[in-house]
């Protein structure tokens, strides 16, 4: 057998499947429109995925790195020194130095723990105050009234306010001369010793306050979205039946609208622990920390005390902490709506 007709023989299976997709156009087109798939995937979610990359897979990234060093971020960082979890082990327990624990106890740690605390207070008041202060405006505002439209938008316009000037408008408010020290005075109160912001007991329920007008307008927006989603028809029939107002709202429209009430805690759970703008703005978390934040903490010391190896640490940990939360909060919480909804098609 000659080498042409070995080749001949060799290249016949290959001759014949091309003539077999060329001859099947069922099979062509499925190819065509894998790869448009394929093509459109990456046209829509390419550039998504670099900007993800970019800006937050490596600056996680490279705080992890950045927390493993001494480091001033002023000098070359290959003039760093490197020591391991040191950083981490300051926040948490007070270092691995015995002989400086102590030290770095009232310096790093107590501050640490001090200003998780309070993002931990903010969540625990968000979910007792501003859940159910925002429920009630929602579920009033659904009802029908003359200038309905003017007062939801009045009701948002704080949470489209920019954070710095919310900020400075209730400082000036809570100055020692204000509006807010004037009435209190008006009404036979004293203004606190400290002032508002800088008292240890009225430092942080003032911020809380201001951080409570600034975005309870969210929740009662996505409350409304999520009323005019439940079928009037229900409250009438509840209402032909002698349910009283009360007993509809809390049988049938707070049930149906659970899934938007889960939603907003789970927004409102990771903004709290990432809680920066207002809170910085207000005297930066205050002059003892009274009211300070993880993320206030973090730009103070690594900042403003030139320890960049110490405030990637804070920033890891931080991550950590939202991943977390937001991992348990979706397989746990959210879950059970997908499901649900998945259920119900």
């Amino acid at each position: 057998m000659t080498a042409l007709e070995t080749s001949g023989k060799a290249d016949a299976p290959a001759a014949q499947a091309a003539g077999a997709d060329a001859g099947d156009p069922i099979r062509a087109a499925r190819r065509r429109d894998t790869i448009r798939k394929y093509l459109e995937v990456a046209l829509f979610v390419g550039p998504a995925l670099v900007l993800f990359l970019v800006f937050v897979v490596y600056p996680v990234v490279s705080a992890m790195r950045y927390s493993m060093y001494q480091w001033n971020g002023i000098s070359q960082f290959s003039d760093a020194t490197f020591i391991g979890i040191e950083n981490y082990a300051r926040a948490l327990w007070g270092g691995t130095d015995p002989e400086t624990r102590q030290a770095f106890l009232t310096a790093y740690t107590e501050p640490f723990w001090q200003a998780l605390g309070h993002n931990f207070a903010i969540i625990f008041l968000s979910m007792a105050v501003q859940l159910p202060l925002a429920l009630l405006i929602a579920l009033t505002l659904n009802r029908k009234f003359p200038g309905r439209a003017s007062v939801r938008v009045i009701i948002f316009a704080p949470y489209v306010l920019s954070e710095v000037i919310a900020g400075v408008m209730w400082m000036i408010i809570f100055d020692p001369n204000g509006i807010a020290t004037e009435f209190a005075r008006a009404i036979g109160l004293d203004m606190p010793a400290g002032g508002w912001f800088e008292d240890q007991t009225w430092g942080f329920w003032t911020v809380f306050s201001i951080i409570t007008w600034k975005y309870v307008g969210l929740a009662i927006i996505l409350f409304l979205a999520g009323l005019s989603g439940v079928s009037e028809d229900l409250q009438e029939a509840a209402a032909i039946d002698g349910a009283s107002w009360f007993q509809i709202q809390w049988k049938i429209n707070i049930p149906l609208i659970g899934p938007t009430i889960r939603i907003w805690a789970f927004l409102s759970i990771i903004g709290s622990i990432q809680l920066f703008d207002m809170v910085w703005v207000l005297n930066r978390g205050g002059t003892t920390g009274q009211y300070s934040t993880i993320a206030s903490y973090m730009m103070q010391i690594g900042f403003f005390r030139s320890d960049w190896g110490y405030g990637s640490a804070i920033a890891v940990i931080m991550f950590l902490i939202s991943f977390t939360i937001a991992i348990f909060y979706m397989t746990t919480i959210l879950r059970q709506d997908s499901g649900r909804g998945a259920s119900e098609r």
